[in-house]
């Protein structure tokens, strides 16, 4: 077994790092978003792209296939508990889990990957794995989003203020996202509760402060900065000053303005679910028609151990409601086709409940067999992709690797899987392993591709 590592931030030079440029004058953590835009960009890979964007709901801990979108009824109590009904969906002969009626009427949209695996029951590992496809070694490879941040964002002539690749809210903390790429790569975490009267994004949102007594601090620094007045003219003091004026126009202007869900009607909110979940699809939404490349929210609350059915009946209906309507909407405005949703978590549960103490009805950590979900951005709807067995234990039907499902959504993306990869030794390696790397494949997904 892989025992558990948590892995150390990885690092490499940029033109302006953050924190540089937070000593250089930039204001908090506005600055900080701002900073990642400075420097220089790599060339893209030449594939033409499907996909604009991606919204990724990382199910934080890992849920449970049988559960969700891969229902085995006819297993029986020991592996169904009192979860035991599949209902059926809009595509004749996929059925899904009974507490999710909802997304039963989306699966036209969607595609489900039931032949996911790796066998790795370890947090830490698989979810690098998972996020990375590849196994942990002496190089820390960065995470889907930081590989789209970089080929997708600043190397594609990104222009927005802001960055291409954030996370709602908080970071999982299992590895460096960015790894290798450096800390320019690293995702924007917005912080704060989207489900609050005021979403108060770090940098951007001060609870308690006004926009008005904003503009008065700005005017009032202004009249303090001596410097810039004996200085005028100089390029560097120049070069600051606009950082800072596109830094107050991401905290007082329009840009900002993504992160304020009260521009939406309250109808459409409550379709999404009044719930830290709900609210964050919504944002995710809001944020990808604004440009912003790769959106991952991090759904806690999935590592069932104990008291599993108990929190399924709470959370099911809470991720039935925010993925649907999330589904519902991008398709609705035409954003679907150019926006792949990725749900799942790092691993699946244990097929058999675990009825004995201390557990007493829970699941555990299960990398065999798990259920992965895709939608939009030229991957095909209303499909099944592999098969479990009868019990849900392990893969019966096409075997489908992390790496599989990652280079499925870079060409999807129009990003060369075997393009290379700036490391800071100037080591090759590609965006996705090669074969001589050992990592296991089943091939990309071109059965919905």
């Amino acid at each position: 077994m892989i025992p558990e590592i948590v892995f150390p931030s990885g690092t490499s030079g940029t033109p302006i790092s953050r924190r540089t440029a937070i000593k250089s004058g930039l204001l908090g953590a506005a600055g900080v978003l701002l900073a990642g835009r400075l420097g220089l960009a790599a060339p893209t890979g030449a594939r033409p792209p499907k996909a604009k964007a991606v919204i990724q709901i990382w199910m934080w801990g890992g849920p449970a296939h049988l559960d969700t979108f891969d229902p085995k009824p006819a297993a029986g109590y020991d592996y169904c508990g009192p979860l035991a009904k599949a209902i059926p969906t809009n595509v004749e002969g996929i059925m899904v889990g009974e507490m999710l009626p909802l997304l039963a009427k989306q699966a036209d949209k969607y595609s489900i990957l039931r032949g996911m695996t790796h066998g790795v029951n370890a947090h830490e590992t698989a979810s690098y794995l998972v996020q990375t496809g590849r196994q942990p070694g002496r190089h820390v490879f960065p995470c889907v989003g930081a590989v789209v941040s970089r080929f997708k964002g600043y190397a594609a002539g990104y222009e927005g203020l802001i960055p291409p690749y954030i996370v709602l809210t908080q970071p999982q903390g299992r590895f460096s996202e960015a790894g290798f790429l450096g800390a320019r790569y690293k995702p924007f975490a917005t912080g704060g509760d989207p489900n609050q009267k005021r979403f108060a994004v770090e940098g951007v949102v001060a609870e308690g402060i006004s926009d008005q007594r904003q503009k008065s601090r700005r005017g009032l620094l202004a009249d303090l900065n001596t410097l810039k007045h004996a200085m005028k003219g100089n390029r560097q003091l120049d070069a600051l000053d606009q950082c800072e004026k596109q830094a107050y126009d991401l905290i007082l202007g329009d840009a900002g303005k993504v992160f304020d869900l009260s521009e939406e009607k309250d109808e459409l909110r409550d379709r999404y679910g009044r719930n830290t979940f709900g609210q964050s699809c919504l944002a995710a939404r809001r944020l990808v028609e604004q440009g912003v490349r790769y959106v991952t929210i991090n759904y806690k609350g999935w590592d069932t151990h104990k008291q599993h059915f108990q929190t399924m009946r709470r959370k099911l209906p809470e991720m039935d409601k925010g993925m649907a309507t999330l589904l519902a909407d991008l398709a609705d405005r035409g954003l679907l086709e150019s926006t792949i949703v990725w749900w799942g978590g790092e691993f699946g549960r244990t097929p058999k409940v675990q009825w004995e103490p201390p557990w007493n009805g829970g699941r555990g950590h299960y990398g065999r067999v798990f259920s992965t979900v895709v939608a939009g951005g030229g991957f095909k709807g209303g499909q099944v992709v592999g098969a479990s067995d009868e019990k849900g234990e392990n893969v019966a039907q096409r075997l489908i690797y992390p790496c599989d499902l990652i280079a499925s959504m870079y060409e999807l993306l129009g990003i060369d899987p075997n393009a290379p990869l700036p490391h800071p030794q100037g080591l090759a390696v590609r965006v996705t392993p090669s074969a001589d790397e050992g990592v296991s494949s089943g091939g990309r997904l071109k059965e919905i591709m």
